[in-house]
């Protein structure tokens, strides 16, 4: 389904590009983006958001992803850097970055890296999101944006994604803490390493609500891993064709950015004893 750039949308990008651009600029980052038609006439408030509107209304033209070529210079400036003797906390957006994002999750959108808005998968991937970026991981942050960029143009790359985010996690995780690799690199051997050294282990906990949660998760990694090798486009489809949809491809990734969530988050308490 062709989904519109919101009108708030239009108005806080309009206002950023007249801040910052000139009309010169302006004029190609639009005709780099593929906004269609010539540059509209009036002062450059009026150009972005005659543009911006123009978008939405050629039906040839995707809107998000023209978006998403357009902002992209802003979302993935760097955020200003820790002044001496300031005791603030660094901001991890430009001011830029915070307005277009609110204005985005207003309708359930959201930027990421590489040009791509897209539609919002929930709590835990905004979470894991910023776990990512606050730790510094760029190899989970690849599969990251890989997974959510694809949800609802490719379903297939979008699990494969979804399950690349654990087993770069773990493989990180591994080669930190200095564990004997497994044979085999899948997810399933190298999932056993890491559970295994972080304590997961149902039969240790007392709760029995908690047990039944964590044996749950241990069926949820090795699904995930399941579902890429036999459905994504990590490999070759067999005799049985998996119809994934959109909505399959989320559940995956819901369920993959929990468990990332849970391993780094006790990886992290493991780090503070």
């Amino acid at each position: 389904m062709r989904k519109l750039i919101p009108a708030p949308v239009i108005a806080a990008c309009s206002e950023i590009m007249a801040e910052r651009e000139s009309h010169a600029s302006m004029n190609n980052l639009f005709m780099y983006a593929g906004a269609p038609g010539d540059p509209p006439e009036g002062s450059k408030p009026v150009k972005a958001q005659e543009w911006l509107r123009r978008i939405n209304a050629d039906v040839q033209t995707d809107p998000l992803q023209v978006l998403g070529r357009l902002i992209e210079g802003y979302m993935e400036e760097a955020p200003p850097e820790a002044r001496p003797f300031d005791d603030k906390p660094v901001p991890l957006e430009t001011a830029d970055q915070q307005k277009i994002s609110k204005a985005l999750s207003r309708y359930d959108f959201q930027y990421i890296k590489g040009g791509t808005v897209t539609g919002t998968v929930g709590a835990p991937s905004k979470t894991l999101d910023e776990f990512i970026r606050k730790h510094d991981l760029p190899a989970v942050e690849h599969e990251f944006s890989r997974a959510l960029s694809n949800v609802d143009a490719n379903p297939r790359e979008a699990v494969s994604a979804a399950s690349n985010i654990l087993e770069s996690i773990c493989k990180v995780y591994i080669e930190e803490r200095h564990l004997e690799k497994p044979p085999k690199q899948d997810l399933k051997p190298i999932w056993t390493v890491v559970r295994k050294d972080l304590g997961f282990d149902p039969s240790l906990v007392e709760d029995q609500d908690l047990q039944v949660i964590l044996t749950g998760l241990f069926a949820v990694v090795e699904g995930i891993g399941s579902l890429r090798t036999h459905a994504s486009s990590a490999h070759g489809a067999g005799k049985k064709q998996y119809r994934l949809e959109p909505r399959h491809a989320r559940l995956a990734i819901h369920a993959s950015h929990t468990a990332a969530l849970f391993i780094l988050e006790s990886w992290k308490r493991v780090r503070a004893i």
